[in-house]
C-alpha cells in the first residue's frame, strides 16, 4: 500500500508539476502572440495615418484656393500643432530649413524694375484658413529719374479683397497726391494723409468683379461693408524716410543697433483713441481683448464702413532724416509683432545683413532675376528667417515681413553696381 500511495503520490506531484508548466507556457505563447500582433498593428496604423492625410489632401483641393499670389507658401497647413513645438535657437541656425515642420516653397515675386532699393520680403497664410495679407513694392514709383522708392505691407480682416485692392492702388494714389503738392514735411503730410481717405473712399465704392475664386466675403461680392485693412507705407528716399500707418501693422527702423518704431500701432485702448472712439459715440468692448464695439481689434483701418466714424482711415505721418547708422527697415502686419519685439527683430534682421556683407563682395549681393530686379537675398533671407520664427512662437495669423536695407553705398562701390 505504501508503494502504491508512493506512485499515487508521485502521479499526483508529477501531474501538479505539468499543471503548473502548462500554464506559463500558455502564458508565455499569449505575450508572443501580442508582441506580434503589436508589431504587425505598425504598418496598419501607418496605412491608416496616410489615407487620412490623402483625404485630408483631397479635401483641401476640393477648396477655394488662397490668394498667395507673390507669397512663400508652406507645407504645413495639415500638420499637427505638435510640429511647431520648435527650440527658436533651432530656428535661428537655420534661415532655409528650420525644424518647426515648415518647408518654405520659394516664389519668386513680380519682376520689378530700378535700381537702389535693396529689398526682400516673405508672406506666408500661416495658421490662418485664408491668405488676407498683401504686400507692394514699386522701386522709383515717381518716375525712372527719381531715387523713390514705396514699400507698403496691407493686413486685410473679412476678406482679402481690400487689401488686394490697396496693394494695386495704393502707390499710384500717392504718386498722383505728392505731384501736386510740394516735397516738404508738411506736404508730404498731407499727400499721403489725402492717400489714405481716397483709398478708403475707393475700398468703399468701387464695383469691379473680383477675380473668380479669391473672394470669400458675404455673397462673394467685393462691396461688402464689413471687409477692411489695415495699412503701413514707407516711402524711402536717399535723405529721407517717410512712414504711414493706420492700424496695427508696424514699421521699425533699425539704426546702430537699436530698433526705433516709426509707428505707433492703433488699439481701441490706446487712450487717445480709446477717447476719439468714445467722443464719436462708440464703445470699446473687451471680447477677447479691447475691440471697437466688440467686433474689431483696431481703431482705424482702410474700409470697413459699417464701424464708421469710430474707425478712421486716418494715417500717422511719421518722416525721419536717414543717417549714416541706418541699418534697415522692417515692414510687418501683426502677425510677426504679437509674438516678436521690435528689439528682436532687429536683432535678426541685422544679423542677417551683416553675415551677408562680410561674405560677398561689393556689387554681389544685388540679385538680377532671380527674386527681382533690386531684390537682396540678405533682406529675403532676414524676411524668412523671422517668418520662421513667428511660427515658431505660435502666430495665428498671417505674416508678411518686408526687410529694405539702408545701408548707403559708397561711391567706390557704386560703380560695380
Amino acid at each position: 500500500m505504501a508503494g502504491c500511495c508512493e506512485v499515487v503520490a508521485e502521479g499526483e506531484t508529477s501531474a501538479a508539476a505539468t499543471a503548473q508548466v502548462e500554464p506559463s507556457l500558455r502564458s508565455r505563447r499569449r505575450k508572443m502572440e501580442l508582441q506580434q500582433f503589436k508589431f504587425t498593428s505598425v504598418p496598419l496604423q501607418e496605412n491608416k495615418l496616410q489615407q487620412q492625410q490623402s483625404r485630408k489632401r483631397q479635401r483641401m483641393e476640393q477648396r477655394l484656393p488662397r490668394d498667395c499670389k507673390g507669397a512663400v507658401q508652406s507645407c504645413y497647413n495639415d500638420v499637427e500643432e505638435e510640429e511647431f513645438e520648435v527650440e527658436e535657437e533651432e530656428v535661428i541656425k537655420d534661415s532655409k530649413r528650420g525644424k518647426c515642420g515648415i518647408d518654405l516653397n520659394l516664389k519668386a515675386p513680380e519682376k520689378v524694375a530700378g535700381e537702389g532699393a535693396k529689398f526682400g520680403f516673405t508672406s506666408v497664410c500661416g495658421r490662418r484658413r485664408d491668405m488676407e495679407d498683401a504686400v507692394s513694392i514699386r522701386p522709383r514709383f515717381l518716375g525712372p529719374n527719381q531715387d523713390c522708392h514705396f514699400f507698403g505691407v496691407f493686413d486685410g480682416h473679412g476678406c482679402s479683397h481690400v487689401a488686394a485692392r490697396c496693394k494695386a492702388r495704393m502707390h499710384e494714389i500717392v504718386k498722383s497726391e505728392v505731384e501736386k503738392a510740394n516735397m516738404d514735411e508738411e506736404s508730404w503730410k498731407e499727400a499721403l494723409g489725402r492717400s489714405f481717405s481716397l483709398m478708403d473712399a475707393e475700398a468703399q465704392t468701387y464695383t469691379e468683379p473680383a477675380p473668380p475664386n479669391t473672394c470669400r466675403c458675404e455673397l462673394q461680392m467685393p462691396q461688402c461693408d464689413a471687409v477692411g485693412s489695415t495699412a503701413v507705407v514707407a516711402v524711402v528716399s536717399p535723405d529721407k524716410i517717410v512712414v504711414s500707418n493706420c492700424g496695427d501693422s508696424r514699421a521699425v527702423l533699425c539704426r546702430n543697433g537699436v530698433a526705433i518704431p516709426l509707428s505707433s500701432d492703433h488699439k481701441p485702448d490706446r487712450p487717445d483713441e480709446l477717447e476719439r472712439i468714445e467722443r464719436a459715440g462708440g464703445r470699446v468692448i473687451y471680447w477677447d481683448g479691447p475691440r471697437v464695439l466688440g467686433v474689431l481689434a483696431m481703431s482705424r483701418a482702410i474700409g470697413d464702413n459699417y464701424l464708421k466714424p469710430y474707425v478712421i482711415p486716418e494715417p500717422e505721418v511719421k518722416i525721419v532724416d536717414r543717417e549714416e547708422q541706418d541699418e534697415c527697415l522692417i515692414l510687418a502686419s501683426d502677425g510677426l509683432w504679437d509674438v516678436v519685439s521690435n528689439e528682436t527683430a532687429c536683432g535678426v534682421a541685422r544679423m542677417c545683413l551683416r553675415a551677408q556683407h562680410q561674405q560677398t563682395t561689393p556689387g554681389c549681393e544685388k540679385v538680377s532675376g532671380g527674386w527681382g530686379e533690386g531684390s537682396s537675398k540678405a533682406c529675403l533671407d532676414a524676411s524668412i528667417l523671422l517668418t520662421k520664427l513667428a511660427l515658431a512662437r505660435h502666430s495665428s495669423d498671417n505674416v508678411s515681413v518686408v526687410v529694405i536695407d539702408l545701408k548707403k553705398i559708397k561711391d567706390d562701390e557704386q560703380v560695380l553696381l
